[in-house]
C-alpha cells in the first residue's frame, strides 16, 4: 500500500504539515514564532513588516459570536529589528514566511529585497489589509503594480494575500501575470458591529475574520479553481479544527492558514488542530494528493 502523504509543498517549502499560522498580532514576536513552529506548525507567517506603519490608529480587537473584528494594521517593530529576527530564524532553518507591505510599489520592492538578504525563504505580500484605504479599494491594477515591483527585486517565492470579494478573479489573475507563485485567500473582509447605543464598535468598518467568513472563502477558492486558476492557493478564513483544514484542501487549497482561532489558548488550540488534521489525513490513502481538489472532482 502506498505510504500516506501528509507533507505539503508550497512557496519552495516542504512543510511537515499543511497547517500554517497566518499573519497577525500573535506572530509579531520571534518568541511566539518559535513556539508555534516548535508546536508543529508547517510554517509561520510574520506580522506584516512595513517601513512606515500608521501610528495614529486606535488598534483594537473585538470578539464577536462568529469571529473577530479588528482595527489593527502592520507591525510597529522597525524594519532593522525584523531583519535581524528573520536572519536568526533563517540561520536555524525554520520555515518562516515574511509578510511585507509598504506605501507604494517601489518601496515594497526595496523592502522585499532587504528581506531576501536575511536568508528568509518566502514572502507574502500583505497588500490587502482592509483597515487602510488601499486594501479596502483593491484593484487588479494595484495588485499587479505591487507584485511586479517585488518580482523585479527578488527571486524568492511570493504569495499575494487577497481579500475575497468583488473582482477577486481579476485580482488573482493580475497577481499571476505579474509573477506571483501563489495567492493567499482570504485576508479579512469588511465587517461592522453596532453597539446598543447605536454607534459602530471600534468607530467604523474594519477587518472581520473567523468562522463567519469560512463559507464565503471556501466558495471563492472553489470558484477560482472551477474557472481554471492554477497557482497554488493558501486558503484561510475561519479555520477552527481539522475538518476546516480538510474543507479548504478539498476545494483546491494546497495549504491552509489558521489565525483567529489561536487567540484562544494559542499553543493548545494549534496542537489540537494539528492533531485533528493529521488524524483525518491518515484516514485517506495517499492523503494530500487525494484530498486536494476532491470537491472539484466530485462535482465534475
Amino acid at each position: 500500500m502506498p505510504q500516506t502523504t501528509t507533507t505539503a509543498n508550497v512557496l519552495g517549502l516542504r512543510l511537515a504539515s499543511p497547517v500554517i499560522v497566518g499573519s497577525g498580532l500573535l506572530t509579531d514576536q520571534e518568541r511566539n514564532i518559535r513556539r508555534l513552529l516548535a508546536a508543529g506548525a508547517g510554517a509561520v507567517v510574520t506580522k506584516t513588516i512595513h517601513p512606515d506603519p500608521p501610528r495614529d490608529l486606535d488598534e483594537r480587537i473585538v470578539r464577536l459570536p462568529t469571529g473577530m473584528l479588528n482595527s489593527t494594521t502592520y507591525s510597529k517593530r522597525p524594519v532593522a529589528v525584523w531583519l535581524e529576527t528573520l536572519r536568526s530564524l533563517a540561520e536555524d532553518g525554520l520555515p518562516v514566511i515574511a509578510s511585507v507591505h509598504a506605501n507604494d510599489p517601489h518601496a515594497l520592492g526595496v523592502l522585499a529585497e532587504r528581506v531576501s538578504g536575511t536568508g528568509c525563504r518566502a514572502l507574502e505580500l500583505g497588500i490587502s489589509c482592509l483597515n487602510e484605504d488601499g486594501g479596502l479599494h483593491d484593484t487588479a491594477d494595484r495588485v499587479r503594480a505591487y507584485t511586479e515591483a517585488v518580482r523585479g527585486r527578488t527571486s524568492l517565492p511570493i504569495s499575494v494575500k487577497l481579500a475575497a470579494g468583488e473582482g477577486l478573479e481579476a485580482r488573482a489573475r493580475a497577481a499571476e501575470d505579474a509573477g506571483a507563485d501563489a495567492i493567499t485567500l482570504s485576508d479579512s473582509i469588511s465587517g461592522a458591529d453596532v453597539l446598543a447605543a447605536g454607534g459602530l464598535n471600534l468607530g467604523g468598518v474594519f477587518g472581520y475574520s473567523g468562522p463567519g467568513i469560512k463559507p464565503l472563502v471556501l466558495a471563492a477558492v472553489y470558484a477560482l479553481r472551477r474557472r481554471g486558476f492554477e497557482l497554488p492557493i493558501l486558503g484561510c478564513g475561519g479555520v477552527s479544527d481539522g475538518a476546516d483544514v480538510l474543507a479548504y484542501l478539498s476545494v483546491g487549497s494546497q495549504a491552509v492558514q489558521v489565525y483567529t482561532a489561536l487567540h484562544t489558548d494559542m499553543i493548545a488550540t494549534l496542537d489540537r488542530i494539528l492533531r485533528e488534521t493529521a488524524s483525518l489525513l491518515a484516514a485517506d490513502e495517499n492523503a494530500l494528493p487525494f484530498i486536494v481538489g476532491r470537491a472539484l472532482r466530485k462535482s465534475s
